[in-house]
């Protein structure tokens, strides 16, 4: 399926958004303020994840994507970077079965080359078994990075199409090689911790969405506090470069969206 570019057509959109992406930032914080290792930190924002995917299926998010580890985030303490690998295996190992008992698709991006060969195995494992599901799309980025993403993008296209690059590059040429070609570009951003930034995430895809920063610390980021994110998401005009009485008179009899089945255990 091909998805409209917001910078080339005005994409659909309603009250709830069809994409949300998500940095998940304020872990080692929430266990430092506990007196507790970051690790615990980390543990427990597993536990949120569970909580947002559910919340967003419920309410008739089509994907959710999720920045789980930046290409960056390698600089990290080594100690550190070693448990967080042992926490994304015990999570592909425990939450994908449950994921597919709800009909949600699992996507990986992010240069993947870098993992242990066992995480990789458990991606490629985790992406067939739920690969026909049609419920919410669960995207995780990991070791991702938005300027990878475009370079990656533009190497492939210069092997496979050197003549389109000789032309002049468009669009229409880059968009499909990106790695999140099979979903639409978010409506809403979300970045949890007090952080007022994009770090790197989705840069391309990112061009029109909506953005919502909270000081909540990702542990904490509960059904409540997506609602108050929807809220404040309902309240922006998507003008997408119209004036706002050309978005008065776009609103008029535009479908709502129906929600997709509920989460029960995810």
């Amino acid at each position: 399926m091909t998805h409209a570019s917001s910078t080339i057509e005005i994409p659909s959109h309603g009250d709830v958004p069809n994409h949300v992406a998500i940095i998940m930032d304020g872990n080692g914080r929430w266990a430092k303020r506990r007196r507790l290792p970051r690790i615990a930190g980390h543990k427990r924002g597993v536990e949120a994840v569970r909580a947002t995917v559910k919340a967003c299926a419920e309410h008739g998010v089509g994907f959710l994507t999720l920045f789980a580890f930046s290409s960056e985030n390698w600089r990290r303490p080594r100690e550190e970077v070693a448990l967080l690998m042992q926490l994304f295996i015990a999570a592909l190992e425990n939450e994908v079965q449950k994921l597919h008992r709800n009909g949600i698709r699992l996507k990986l991006i992010g240069d993947l080359s870098r993992f242990d060969p066992k995480i990789q195995s458990l991606i490629a494992e985790g992406e067939r078994l739920t690969a026909a599901n049609r419920g919410l799309t669960l995207t995780i980025a990991a070791n991702y990075g938005g300027r990878w993403d475009i370079l990656q993008a533009l190497s492939r296209l210069a092997r496979e199409r050197p003549q389109a690059v000789a032309a002049g590059v468009n669009e229409s040429d880059l968009a499909p090689l990106l790695s999140m070609n099979y979903a639409p570009e978010p409506d809403l951003f979300i970045r949890t911790g007090g952080e007022q930034r994009v770090s790197n995430f989705l840069l391309w895809q990112l061009a029109y969405t909506e953005l919502y920063f909270t000081d909540t610390l990702w542990p904490d980021f509960d059904g409540a506090a997506l609602e108050a994110a929807f809220a404040s998401y309902r309240t922006r005009e998507r003008r997408f470069g119209r004036t706002s009485d050309q978005l008065e008179q776009a609103k008029h009899g535009a479908p709502g969206r129906k929600p997709l089945p509920a989460v029960t255990d995810a």
